[in-house]
C-alpha cells in the first residue's frame, strides 16, 4: 500500500483532469504522493466506450504522473448515495490514508456531479468512524479520515474560496485533457455532439484558468471550494 498525499476523486474518467489537473502536476512536481480515484468507467457519454475510456485514463495518468489510479465501476449515471457505495469509497481512503481529497464539484449540470460529491464528502468522514469494519485482502482496516476535503469546479461558474496559482502547468493539464480524444473537439469527428465537444469548450479550460489567475496577479490559476474554514498560521502567507 502506498500512502498518498492527495486523492483526486471524480464521478467520470476525466473529471479530475478537467478539475483539477495543474493542481495535481504541480503537487507532484512538489514531490507528493498524488493518486486518482474514478468512480465510474463513463459508460453513458455520448462518444466512445467504457473500453476507451479506461485506454485514455491510463494515459492520462501517465501524462499527469499519478501514483495510482483506481475505478470502482458504479454505475455510470445511477450510483447513488448508500451504504453500499461508501463502504466501497472508504476501503480506498482507508487504503491509500490521503491527507487532502479533492472531488466532484458541489453542484453542477451532470447530476453525477453533485452526488459523487456529497457521496465522497459522507464517506471521508465515515472513514474515521472505528466501528466501521471494511477490509482490504481479508486484512481489517484502520480509520483514517483525511484532513481536508476542497471540491474542484466543472461546468457550472462556482465562486471558489481559494485558488492556487498553476503557472507552468497549464500545458500539461492540456495534454492530461486530450488524452481523452474521444470526448473532446475533433472536427473530423463523425460522432454526435454533446456540449463538451466544442472548441468553445476546450478553450474555456484556458480562459477560467487565466481568468482565475488574473484575479490573484498570476498566469493561470483552478478554483476549489470548502467544507470548514481555510486557516493559516499568519498573514503573510497569503498570496
Amino acid at each position: 500500500m502506498k500512502k498518498l498525499d492527495i486523492l483526486a476523486i471524480g464521478a467520470h474518467p476525466d473529471d479530475v483532469e478537467l478539475g483539477c489537473s495543474a493542481t495535481l502536476v504541480k503537487e507532484i512536481s512538489r514531490g507528493k504522493q498524488v493518486g486518482v480515484l474514478d468512480l465510474t468507467r463513463g459508460e453513458l457519454g455520448t462518444r466512445g466506450s467504457a473500453e476507451i475510456r479506461d485506454q485514455e485514463a491510463a494515459k492520462a495518468a501517465k501524462v499527469m504522473g499519478l501514483s495510482v489510479r483506481e475505478n470502482l465501476g458504479f454505475k455510470d449515471g445511477f450510483f447513488v448515495n448508500d451504504e453500499t457505495h461508501q463502504k466501497a469509497v472508504i476501503e480506498i481512503i482507508r487504503k491509500y490514508q490521503p491527507d487532502i481529497v479533492l472531488c466532484n464539484a458541489i453542484q453542477d449540470r451532470h447530476i453525477d456531479h453533485g452526488k459523487g460529491s456529497k457521496l465522497v464528502s459522507d464517506a471521508c468522514f465515515l472513514a474515521g468512524l472505528r466501528k466501521i469494519e471494511t477490509y482490504h485482502n481479508e486484512e481489517p482496516q484502520e480509520a483514517w479520515r483525511p484532513k481536508q476535503v476542497y471540491h474542484y469546479i466543472q461546468w457550472e461558474n462556482i465562486k471558489p474560496d481559494f485558488v492556487v496559482d498553476v503557472t507552468g502547468f497549464m500545458d500539461k493539464k492540456m495534454e492530461a485533457v486530450k488524452a481523452y480524444a474521444s470526448q473532446f473537439y475533433d472536427p473530423k469527428s463523425n460522432e454526435p455532439v454533446s456540449p463538451i465537444t466544442s472548441k468553445n469548450f476546450l478553450d474555456s479550460i484556458h480562459y477560467r484558468a487565466r481568468d482565475l489567475g488574473r484575479i490573484i496577479g498570476k498566469e493561470s490559476a483552478e478554483g476549489f471550494t470548502v467544507e470548514r474554514f481555510v486557516a493559516v498560521d499568519h498573514l503573510d502567507q497569503l498570496i
